[in-house]
């Protein structure tokens, strides 16, 4: 069995019954929105700004994610460039009545620091990522 990482989720929700197809499965869209506000959390504090999602890459879905399951998002910045970086998300389902956690989807998010002007900015780089 795969452990989920040993640091604190970035973001940590619970799928409901509003959050699905007609199927009665979970959307890859609220999925992808979920992982989407955690990667954003990540960008906007190692910026120290706003910071805009510019590209998802490689993202790959697992398994399935069932109304009532707790989701993990873990965040782990891999890049960072002059104004923009690269933040790989990973997302873990943990059944309600079970410790078990199985990782769901994966994918590397791309942010672009920005500006008030809505322009790309230099990020700080006097600190480790």
């Amino acid at each position: 069995m795969t452990q989920p990482p040993s640091t604190i989720p970035a973001i940590r929700t619970i799928a409901m019954p509003a959050d699905t197809n007609p199927a009665g499965d979970i959307f890859g869209g609220w999925l992808m929105a979920q992982m989407d506000l955690a990667a954003g959390n990540a960008a906007t504090l190692r910026a120290r700004g706003r910071a805009a999602t510019v590209a998802v890459e490689a993202m790959h879905f697992l398994s399935p994610v069932m109304v009532g399951d707790e989701v993990s998002l873990y965040t782990q910045i891999i890049h960072v460039g002059r104004s923009s970086m690269k933040i790989s998300v990973e997302a873990w389902r943990r059944g309600r009545e079970s410790h078990r956690m199985a990782k769901v989807t994966d994918a590397i998010f791309t942010f672009v620091a920005i500006g008030e002007d809505r322009k790309p900015r230099p990020i700080p780089q006097d600190e480790p990522w």
